[in-house]
């Protein structure tokens, strides 16, 4: 790989300020002109990487909003002396350290496995072919294009013809010819044939570069529905945080009479619970252990939005070639069309033309290199001209002077003849054979429009092998309540038997896609089949818009040119590496071993993360919970907040910090249900008020008792504790093996800081009187807590049911849910009678 200086490419450049070579299509630049053009800036070096620099990572895990609220609290906490209330910030740099540290070691497994698997392109320098990353190429270089690959940069084709997709950047699946001297923009890939171009314009100067650009400045790019909900309980806590904090010290100051230290300790207190200073350090350490577990297995993720995105899958759409059969196809056997035409001669004659016929083509996709593999009995016979494989057309050309002579799909060749054929055709479909017409055509060939009848000569049975661990993939997919969808554009017999074979449920419920014309025929048969054959690239998309239409999360997996629509449309899309580059670009998993049966890993990976972080954000949010209302409760009684900072970040630490780390490490193979936010809080919101509560009465009995400032903080911190821990032991329910060890050493690393750091924290010698509440409290907690983790799984059951297009008014939804609680108790007294 040629050295470069990376910042050439933030210049701005002007390929016209620039002297350019014509150089020939079979020599290219050479060595000198090519360093001096990396000199000048004029590389490939894309506008914008997908992966944060070493600098992005450090600044933005310290210079965020809630650091910098942070360090107002250490300036003024030091400004009062109140030092022993700094216990925070030993959690907040490590915070700052580990998601650094993290995130840099994640970067660095991935930065490595990204240029061992970058794309290459094939460019002629110096009169040689060499592949190189497409990052290297420079202005005026000529590179060699092949069915498969994608168009790195804007260039002007020199000598060849291909047939280019541009529907990524035009929208339109249309396979637009392209010869000497048309321009090919970056951006689109080739379908068909091969050709070198010259690459006009390079980087940030591309038509594809500045598309993103302008992409950039209308949208950003869509987050998981995870992230999104995490971004607004964030931006909510920083919008109320500040006018709660003043409110807090001016009635502590102004009309409590409390000195200046013991308001600002006490209103720090109340912000402190209301920041869940772990909760992103969590989600981004969870995400990046996650990203770097999949690339030491060879799954390369594009961005982490793939791995919740695959977690809520529940159909998946797959090719049948590359995903649930080998990318590599060998030719069977060769069956003469003809009657009582299987005699020597005939045979040796058909293979004869049609090793010429694949003499005269270009190896541009598996189904002609198998076949030039296998005919290689080639003649003196010399092309006219030839016409390249069209995944729309479905069939490819050659003219010699005997006439024009089609290898293709029966059904797209013979046309209405196909039914003449069908019987000698069907039973070889449906034994798992894709079946080729060689015939010789009955006109003159233009633009691929097929007038004329086909007289067929030949039948051509290919096969691929099924992977060998596809069946135990699809059994795993069937388990868990995933639906697959078979699309592929060979004739659905075949793929029927195949995926049959593969162990696909409901196999035999297969369609011809072309009987499919319109968006409601569509709709209906992706409820009632599972494999689709003789699918066009642009209705695998419409496939992927109607089942996301019925509320389906969609995965699309591919490994060829046919496939890159689909898996655009698709909520994640999955490549297979030994597909095309331009279908790995497009991908968001690629799978750089080409290997499905990863497939089950990445999801149960998904499923790890988002069940974990769900899980552990209830318990950060307890504690944001809590802190908010009890700070309402104070300004509207006009109380000082109960609590300071060190015994805050005492319950952080072993009820919610700790445990919530170690169990984001836990394997969670359940399948990911409902709204992340509304999961979050059904599981948060009992153990947040019911803190609210005891300690609200903790302070009223208080003032009532006269009990010291000092007792109240201790007792309100051992209670908060004690709930801790039961919102600890509800959540990690049912309890097994590693559970237990994460509950116990919480609890005895409790015990021991109590213990031995009570001064640190703020924790004193209590009353009898205090004794005695906390224990009334305690008993009345547990109740608490027990009545409302009822009732907020009862209401949880309720939104899940409910028809919300019904919820229009509130007295809808009230009469409707205290109907729904009223069943489900009197289910419940029946059956316990």
């Amino acid at each position: 790989m040629l050295k470069k200086d990376k910042t050439h490419a933030s210049l701005k450049r002007d390929a016209n300020a620039y002297s350019r070579i014509q150089a020939s299509y079979d020599f290219g630049l050479t060595s000198q002109q090519v360093n001096d053009r990396i000199q000048q800036g004029l590389t490939n070096l894309p506008v914008d990487t997908n992966f944060k620099s070493i600098s992005q990572i450090i600044k933005e895990n310290t210079f965020t909003y809630f650091n910098l609220i942070f360090l107002v609290f250490t300036i003024l906490l030091v400004l009062v002396q109140s030092y022993h209330n700094l216990t925070f910030l030993p959690v907040i740099i490590g915070n700052i350290l580990i998601g650094i540290i993290q995130e840099i070691r994640s970067k660095q497994i991935l930065d490595k496995l990204t240029v061992l698997h970058a794309t290459h392109a094939t460019v002629v320098r110096d009169g040689q072919t060499s592949k190189v990353a497409t990052d290297d190429l420079v202005l005026d270089d000529i590179v060699l294009f092949k069915a498969g690959d994608q168009i790195p940069a804007d260039a002007q084709v020199v000598h060849g013809s291909v047939q280019a997709n541009e529907s990524l950047l035009t929208g339109e699946s249309d396979e637009v010819p392209k010869s000497e001297g048309d321009t090919l923009m970056s951006g689109s890939f080739i379908v068909s044939g091969d050709c070198y171009a010259r690459l006009e314009k390079v980087g940030a100067d591309s038509y594809i570069s500045k598309l993103t650009n302008e992409a950039k400045t209308i949208n950003k790019e869509e987050q998981s529905k995870m992230i999104i909900s995490l971004n607004k309980l964030v931006k909510w806590v920083g919008i109320f945080i500040i006018p709660i904090g003043i409110t807090l010290f001016c009635q502590s100051y102004f009309f409590n009479n409390n000195s200046i230290q013991k308001s600002i300790v006490t209103m720090e207190a109340a912000l402190l619970g209301m920041i869940p200073e772990g909760l992103y350090l969590l989600t981004t350490v969870a995400l990046a252990l996650s990203a770097t577990r999949l690339a030491k297995d060879k799954v390369l993720l594009h961005n982490m939005k793939s791995i919740e995105t695959l977690a809520r899958v529940n159909v998946l759409c797959v090719d049948k070639t590359g995903t649930i059969t080998e990318d590599k196809m060998s030719v069977d056997k060769l069956i003469s069309a003809k009657p009582n035409g299987d005699d020597t001669q005939t045979l040796a004659e058909l293979t004869n033309y049609i090793s010429d016929f694949a003499a005269a083509m270009p190896e541009d996709n598996a189904t002609m290199a198998a076949i030039k593999s296998h005919f290689t009995d080639t003649s003196s016979r010399k092309p006219l001209s030839f016409t390249t494989f069209s995944s729309v057309d479905k069939f490819s050309s050659v003219t010699f002077k005997e006439g024009t002579y089609l290898i293709g799909a029966p059904e797209m060749v013979l046309r209405d003849q196909y039914e003449d054929y069908a019987n000698d055709i069907t039973p070889f479909a449906e034994k798992g054979y894709r079946v080729l017409v060689f015939g010789k055509y009955e006109g003159t060939l233009t633009d691929k429009q097929l007038s004329a009848p086909v007289t067929p000569l030949g039948f051509i049975l290919l096969s691929n092998a099924i992977r060998a661990n596809a069946k135990k993939t699809f059994q795993y997919f069937g388990q868990q309540g995933v639906d697959v969808k078979v699309i592929s554009g060979d004739n659905p017999a075949t793929v029927s038997h195949i995926a049959k074979v593969a162990g696909v449920k409901h196999a035999d419920e297969y369609i011809d896609a072309r009987e499919l014309t319109t968006v409601e025929s569509i709709a209906q048969a992706v409820k009632t089949h599972t494999v689709f054959g003789r699918v066009t690239p642009e209705q695998k998309k419409m496939f992927v818009k109607v089942l996301q239409k019925d509320g389906n999360t969609v995965a699309m997996t591919g490994d060829g040119v046919n496939d890159i629509l689909a898996m655009k449309e698709a909520d994640c899309s999955i490549a297979m590496a030994s597909g095309s580059d331009a279908t790995a670009h497009a991908a968001q998993v690629v799978l750089l071993e080409s290997d499905f049966s990863k497939m089950p890993q990445v999801v149960m990976e998904g499923r790890r993360v988002v069940n974990n972080i769900e899980r552990s954000s209830s318990l950060f949010l307890v504690k944001n919970i809590f802190s908010f209302l009890m700070s309402i409760f104070a300004v509207i009684f006009s109380l000082t907040y109960p609590l300071q900072p060190s015994q805050i970040t005492l319950i952080s630490l072993f009820t919610i910090g700790l445990p919530s780390f170690f169990l984001a490490l836990e394997q969670n193979k359940q399948r990911i249900q409902g709204n992340f936010l509304l999961n979050v809080l059904g599981k948060a919101i009992p153990g947040g008020i019911t803190d609210m509560l005891i300690v609200g009465a903790l302070v009223v009995c208080g003032t009532i008792f006269k009990l010291s400032p000092t007792d109240i903080s201790t007792t309100a911190t051992l209670l908060l504790i004690v709930v801790g821990f039961m919102v600890l032991f509800k959540i990690s329910s049912p309890m097994n093996r590693f559970r237990q060890i994460i509950f116990c050493s919480s609890f005895a690393g409790m015990l021991i800081f109590s213990l031995f750091f009570s001064k640190l924290f703020s924790l004193t010698k209590i009353s009898p009187t205090s004794i005695l509440l906390l224990v009334i409290l305690f008993f009345t907690a547990e109740s608490i807590f027990r009545f409302l983790t009822k009732l907020s799984e009862l209401i949880g059951k309720y939104i899940q049911s409910v028809d919300h297009s019904q919820m229009k008014s509130v007295s809808y939804v009230s009469s409707s849910l205290f109907k729904f609680i009223f069943k489900a108790n009197a289910k419940k007294v029946s059956q316990d009678n």
